[in-house]
């Protein structure tokens, strides 16, 4: 499959609604539990920049397959380098790669935009996400988050969360935190 991965414009939205809104009945992804509109997302999608938080569409023959944003993950200033991403594929591209091929490129380039650490929310009952993050060396936290981090001159171990917000879950499907 021919894949491009490039940055969302506001014309994608429809599909990238499209392809969010599929994933509400099924409770897998998103706590959501009605559809959204475009209308309801346009600030959601424009508080969005190439330079800091993207997003990001997966194309392949001219459609949007699928995609992955970025967002502030806190506002406390300790967590200025740490970013949530989210990431949703078609239904039918799912299991074709296109999600591993959007978190590879979001670990490609997260460094450069300034990010040391990428947390993933992530439902304990979402299994192909949690292999996909387990083959991906992310790591276990807590309940449903994943991390990514990445080393740098200024934090040569690493930067993740403080260790009193490190709750550990029973269930190893829950929780992951990656290590690079």
């Amino acid at each position: 499959m021919n894949l491009i991965i490039r940055d969302a414009v506001e014309a994608d939205l429809p599909a990238i609604v499209e392809i969010y809104n599929a994933t509400v009945p099924t409770r897998m992804v998103t706590a959501e539990l009605e559809p959204t509109t475009v209308e309801a997302r346009l600030p959601w999608f424009r508080e969005h920049s190439p330079e800091q938080y993207p997003f990001w569409v997966a194309e392949s023959e001219g459609r949007v397959i699928g995609w992955l944003d970025f967002k502030k993950f806190l506002p406390r200033s300790a967590y200025r380098g740490t970013a949530e991403i989210s990431v949703y594929v078609d239904e039918e591209f799912r299991r074709r790669r296109v999600a591993q091929r959007l978190l590879e490129h979001a670990i490609g380039r997260a460094p450069s935009l300034g990010i040391t650490a990428l947390i993933g929310l992530v439902f304990g009952h979402n299994e192909p996400r949690i292999a996909l993050s387990r083959a991906r060396a992310w790591r276990r936290m807590a309940d449903g988050w994943l991390q990514r981090k990445f080393k740098s001159d200024a934090y040569p171990d690493g930067v993740s969360a403080p260790a009193d917000s490190r709750r550990i879950a029973e269930d190893p499907r829950q929780v992951f935190d990656v290590a690079s």
